[in-house]
Parts: C-alpha cells; structure tokens; sequence
C-alpha cells in the first residue's frame, strides 16, 4: 500500500508552472472586475486524479493548482478555469461564454478518454469486499444483469465502502471501473429490493456514461431515467431510502 505522505511529496515534486499561467489570471482578474490590488498569482498545472482546480490566497500571494489535463488545452480554456476560480474567490460573475467554453472542453470525449487513463494510477477508493456482513454484491449484479440487460452489460469491479457515507448511496468511477456501495445499506434489515435499486442504479451508468449537453455533462438523461424506472421495486424502493434519509 502507498505511503500518502510520500505520494502527496511526490505529487507536489511533479507540479509545474504554467507557461503565462500568471498573466491569464490577472487578466480575468480584470476582465471579472474584481475588487482591490491583484495578487501575485503562482500557477502551477498539478497531477490531481480528476479535474480538479484549487486556488488559496494569503495575504498578496495567490497560489493555483491547475489540473495537468489542461496541459495542452487551448489559452481560452485556461482562462475560463480561471474565471470558475477567481468567480468562487471574489464572488464575481463568470461570462457565459467562457463558462460555455470551459464546460464543452471539460465535456468533450479526449478530454473524458484523458482523465479515465490518468485516474487510476492517481487515486484509490477505500473500500470491502463485495460480499458484504448482510449483502453480496456479485450474485445481486448476475441477477440484475440478466434480468434487465440480457446478461450482456460489462462488470465492473463490485465492493462496499470502507466505512458508512452520509449521503451518497452508491457511485461508479469509470476511471477506476468500480461500482462502490455505501456501507450503511449493508445490513440485515436492508431489504435485499433496497440494495438491488441502489446496484440497478449504478449499472445504468455504466451503460449510459456521461455525455455532452447544452448545460455541460448530462448525467441522468431522459432515457436512464425511463429505464431506472423498470426495476420492479422502484416505486417501494425509494419510499424506503426516503424514509432512512
């Protein structure tokens, strides 16, 4: 297993300064309209596991991580994420057009392919065994799979979280290919229709993956939903998630 001190020393080792990264964000800066003397901006592109973009101010110093996806986008879409950040920093409006810029990049198909080929070697979920104290994950995804799929929907890696989450049910990362369940539901008195919901649910996305749309990436379209809505216990399932909510 992975030192995370040592793997975060490494991460920061492998940040590099983004070439005009600087002069992109004092021109946003600018163009957002923001209040007081720009700071001193040091941009670096960063090996986050996803896309993600960090800035922290202290006193005249603003530090940015950008993700290294970005590395070979266009200036126009690194100006955008720098609008997104210094949007969120000096609570000013990002033009819709480059919000429209930034979501089409981040919404394109290479840019999916990149973050999918780099996030495995990048990041790990904590996570147990499919078969589960009260629930086995792996004759529930056969039973599913052919009963709704024809048996031919590819099987991720199945497992339950290491720990109960708060809020989220159930997730899958493509990056990673794994359907992860949260602890929480694994109980003998979790009806075995609840979890079934919860598995049918993520399947789906492993069916139906992200895709473009006007608004940026479209994770629930209009057909997952039609056929989220064919499992048999729907209607009793999310009454009884309702309820534990």
């Amino acid at each position: 297993m992975s030192n995370p001190a040592l793997t975060a020393h490494r991460r920061r080792a492998e940040a590099q300064t983004v070439p005009g990264g600087a002069l992109a964000f004092q021109r946003v800066f600018t163009r957002l309209g923001c209040t007081g003397r720009p700071p001193q901006f040091v941009v670096q592109y960063y090996p986050y596991a996803n896309l993600s973009h960090t800035i922290l101010l202290r006193e005249e110093v603003a530090r940015v991580r950008i993700s290294d996806v970005l590395r070979r986008a266009p200036l126009p879409v690194l100006e955008a994420a720098a609008a997104v950040l210094l949007g969120r920093l000096y609570r000013r409006r990002v033009p819709r057009e480059m919000l429209h810029c930034y979501r089409q990049f981040t919404a394109a198909s290479a840019t999916q392919r990149r973050i999918e080929r780099i996030r495995p070697g990048r990041t790990c979920r904590r996570t147990r065994h499919a078969r589960g104290a009260a629930h086995d994950l792996e004759p529930l995804f056969a039973t599913l799979n052919a009963r709704y799929f024809g048996g031919a929907l590819h099987r991720p890696r199945l497992a339950w979280s290491d720990r109960p989450w708060r809020r989220q049910l159930g997730c899958f990362d493509p990056g990673l290919d794994l359907i992860v369940l949260n602890a929480r539901l694994d109980r003998p008195e979790t009806p075995r229709y609840v979890v079934e919901s919860i598995l049918f649910h993520e399947m789906l996305h492993v069916k139906h993956p992200l895709r473009a749309a006007r608004c940026g990436l479209e994770i629930h379209s209009a057909e997952f939903r039609r056929e989220e809505k064919r499992f048999v216990h729907y209607g009793q399932a999310r009454k009884y998630l309702e309820r534990l909510r």
